[in-house]
């Protein structure tokens, strides 16, 4: 199964189906949402109060499950995935804070509550792009896909500010597209191929940019 398809899923989503092990109810899964970003590993992170039913799940057993969907869609055509995992407390620095808030700004507020830092660390993805187009990814394949440093990205929405088109707000470069805001709503732009080096980057990013819409 391509890892592309997988990368797309979780760029265009935001929010994504939790199931945590229950605490109160042994050996049923607890299915509840989450609003999510992706670090520069393309793993999910995420902020979640210490009052909430999934925190106790996980904080007793990090086993958990994410399920996405293409937005918008439904039905046995949508394109989906479902990733097992370990979740993990931790502290994000500046950088990787300021990445979560760019694309889930109202977190903000949750700073100064009881909310902390999850991430995913992935073991295994089963991913369907539509009937009978479907295969499992391993934590190795995932480990494997290209990385940009968040200085790098930083450079790269630092210099490609001044050719926006209206209504456009930058959130996110990664080696397989652009993710970003046109007047509010959560779009992605993704490449045929992934990306190699910045400066190649930055050609792209010139390239494609005054398209967006």
């Amino acid at each position: 199964m391509n890892s592309s398809l997988a990368v797309r899923l979780l760029h265009q989503c935001s929010v994504a189906t939790l199931a945590t092990l229950s605490c109160k109810h042994p050996g049923f899964p607890y299915a509840s949402t989450v609003q999510y970003a992706c670090d520069p590993e393309h793993r999910v992170i995420f902020m979640a109060s210490a009052l909430a039913e999934h925190t106790k799940n996980l904080q007793a057993d990090p086993r958990v499950s994410v399920c996405l969907i293409t937005p918008g869609d439904g039905g046995q055509t949508a394109a989906r995935m479902t990733l097992l995992g370990m979740a993990e407390r931790f502290e994000p620095d500046a950088a990787l804070t300021e990445r979560y808030l760019r694309y889930q700004p109202e977190a903000r507020d949750w700073q100064s509550l009881d909310f902390m830092f999850f991430r995913i660390q992935p073991h295994r993805l089963r991913v369907i792009a539509g009937p009978g187009q479907m295969g499992w990814l391993d934590a190795e394949q995932w480990q494997a896909l290209p990385v940009i440093p968040l200085a790098e990205e930083l450079d790269l929405l630092s210099g490609a500010a001044i050719t926006l088109p209206d209504g456009v707000h930058l959130l996110g470069v990664d080696a397989f597209g652009i993710d970003y805001r046109r007047y509010g709503h959560l779009r992605r732009h993704g490449w045929d191929t992934p990306g190699g080096d910045l400066p190649e980057l930055q050609q792209r990013l010139l390239t494609t940019l005054p398209s967006l819409s």
